[in-house]
């Protein structure tokens, strides 16, 4: 009798558990990021302001840099910035990276916005979910080949490969649900 209650309460434990662990680690990051933010300007400038403020400050000045960088003007010292940037050799790296990864997934040149479905194995029907980043591979000598880009379920990672075009399949989904079927390992539903 004793043994079936634990295995009760453990089992309510666990659904308990379930249900607030995903509330509760997504509350903790999103004010941990808020704070985080917040203590930007005071730490910048070494001031004192009421919380909340800091976050302002800062998202205040994104938008007035997205609103500048729009500008025509600026888009060419922006360009002259980046062709010096580029120049410096680990910092190219750097710098590179980063904006091809913003760009690919928020810029006006978005990469992740093609879901498609591979055949990895003929044999065994075995599929996986990717994003076509590039159709045409001729400067490499893969002309009959598409740059897919596979990403890893439960991480910030992925795979490229270079893939035959012919073994690729075009999704009816957004890219969103695509991404979030796959970085959730195939549990969060497919809605058409």
């Amino acid at each position: 009798m004793e043994n079936k209650l634990w295995k009760k309460v453990l089992r309510y434990f666990l659904q308990g558990l379930i249900v607030i662990a995903p509330f509760a680690i997504t509350l903790y990051i999103i004010v941990a990021l808020f704070q985080w933010l917040d203590n930007v300007v005071p730490r910048l400038f070494q001031i004192t302001l009421y919380p909340g403020v800091g976050i302002v400050i800062v998202i205040s000045f994104i938008l007035m840099l997205g609103y500048i960088a729009s500008n025509f003007l600026t888009k060419s010292l922006i360009t002259i910035f980046e062709s010096s940037i580029k120049r410096i050799p680990l910092v190219n790296l750097l710098y590179s990276s980063t904006k091809d990864v913003m760009d690919a997934f928020v810029g006006e040149k978005k990469k992740f916005d093609h879901p498609v479905l591979v055949k990895v194995d003929a044999q065994l029907n075995f599929y996986r979910i990717g994003f076509i980043t590039r159709e045409d591979l001729s400067d490499i000598n893969l002309n009959e080949s598409t740059a897919v880009y596979f990403p890893h379920s439960y991480n910030i990672s992925g795979n490229l490969f270079f893939v035959p075009t012919k073994d690729i399949q075009h999704l009816t989904i957004s890219s969103a649900e695509a991404m979030k079927f796959v970085v959730s390992g195939g549990v969060a539903g497919l809605h058409k």
